[in-house]
């Protein structure tokens, strides 16, 4: 049986099909993308379907991948938008200043002088770089900080902390009243 969401970690997405065949295209978000299919095989978000995927390249559109009893298009445009999760413990170790995103998520997030300020809800990058979201303590707000030495000092996952040195407020950020 394949192991819960908690213990699985998202590996990539099926974009589209790809040709007449049953290929598919994945975006990976393995640190090289052709090594997508590198953990075995591959299950869906509910843990209910497996996948042993079989790179065929890499184009910029995404990983093209067969997929083992899949041969014909119709039956890969179905998995359009199917999610690719890998039990965490086929993953390797992560170096001490590295992280999977889903370690993350769940920490109690402290201010520099020990004062909780809220917890990890996500890690998103838009382009930019890694930021990780907070959601603040006593509010339904959350606030997004880069994800740098100089914004997270800290990060200690045994623990179930992280450290955050949350930026100051900008002018745009302040709640100023209207001019009149």
């Amino acid at each position: 049986m394949t192991k819960p969401p908690e213990t699985r970690i998202l590996l990539g997405r099926i974009a589209d099909a790809h040709g007449i065949r049953g290929d598919v295209i994945v975006h990976s978000y393995a640190e090289r993308a052709e090594d997508i299919a590198a953990y075995g095989p591959l299950s869906d978000k509910a843990g209910t379907r497996t996948f042993a995927l079989k790179v065929v390249r890499v184009t910029p559109k995404g990983v093209v991948v067969r997929i083992k009893g899949l041969s014909d298009r119709n039956a890969a445009e179905a998995l359009k938008g199917t999610e690719l999760y890998v039990a965490r413990d086929k993953l390797p170790e992560t170096a001490e200043d590295e992280f999977y995103h889903s370690d993350l998520i769940g920490l109690a997030v402290f201010a520099p002088d020990g004062k909780q300020i809220g917890r990890a809800v996500s890690v998103q990058n838009f382009g930019a770089g890694d930021l990780i979201e907070i959601a603040l303590e006593d509010t339904a707000k959350t606030e997004f900080v880069q994800f740098s030495g100089a914004f997270v000092p800290e990060v200690d996952i045994k623990g179930g902390r992280i450290v955050v040195v949350l930026p100051e407020a900008g002018d745009d950020d302040k709640d100023v009243p209207p001019k009149e």
